[in-house]
């Protein structure tokens, strides 16, 4: 199956492909070969051809499959599954596949596979909890962006958008305090400020650029390797810092 869809207001992601991957998981890379098999399928349905010189950024990753007996990993299912051992007396779950879309529901099903070893565990809770930020309606994002600007008239409104986007309704207590964007400090290119860098490092465990601008957010589609340099030399002062002695 090939998708193209809409990402990041300026861009096209078009994928996918399915190839067995042994080496480790941190090796994993689009090919050439892939790449060109995407834009050349992908050129037969786009008004204008695509070409490599057309392509910003690839990226890569390792699906975990269960080998259920599927003659290729594209017919492969794509479900978790969960054995239990009890040899010996000792619990051992062993968990097979999963995704990050059903991580939840993963969790849970494991738990209630150990419930007989846990009977003081409370049961399945999560669909009642939303995620960091997830506090809201979920037609209500229109309405976060629009308050957020309310209360801080310096946002853009792609900007306001962007980090209610991120951070729901986190985003006013990354703001708190700020009336101007100055307030925010150092600016790092795309509406990528200080202040964000900072609740990314304290709230979500960002340690290095790459922890930002890719796994947290896309804003390195948007900025140049010079801006992504300095903003690495300043997460690892600031990291530096944070494990001095005089921080203690």
């Amino acid at each position: 199956m090939i998708f193209a869809i809409p990402y990041e207001q300026d861009f096209t992601l078009i994928g996918t492909t399915d190839k067995d991957h042994q080496a480790a998981p941190g090796d994993v890379r689009c090919t050439d070969e892939e790449r060109d098999y995407l834009l050349t399928f992908a050129s037969q349905y786009f008004a204008h051809p695509v070409t490599k010189d057309d392509v910003v950024w690839t990226y890569a990753g390792v699906r975990p499959l269960y080998n259920d007996g599927a003659t290729s990993a594209t017919a492969a299912t794509r479900d978790y599954v969960l054995s239990l051992d009890t040899t010996g007396g000792a619990p051992l779950l062993n968990v097979f596949g999963g995704k990050i879309t059903t991580y939840r529901r993963l969790a849970e099903s494991a738990l209630e596979k150990l419930s007989p070893f846990f009977p003081q565990a409370k049961g399945q809770w999560t669909a009642r909890a939303p995620l960091p930020g997830g506090n809201f309606a979920h037609d209500g994002v229109a309405a976060l962006v629009s308050r957020l600007q309310a209360d801080h008239p310096f946002l853009t409104p792609a900007w306001a958008a962007r980090l209610v986007r991120a951070y729901g309704s986190e985003a006013p207590a990354l703001l708190a305090g700020t009336k101007t964007a100055a307030d925010l400090g150092r600016d790092f290119g795309a509406t990528l400020t200080e202040a964000e860098v900072r609740w990314l490092m304290r709230h979500e465990f960002a340690r290095r650029a790459d922890d930002v601008v890719w796994r947290r957010t896309k804003l390195g589609l948007r900025l140049t390797a010079d801006q992504i340099a300095a903003l690495d030399g300043y997460m690892t002062d600031a990291d530096n810092r944070a494990l001095s002695p005089a921080a203690e």
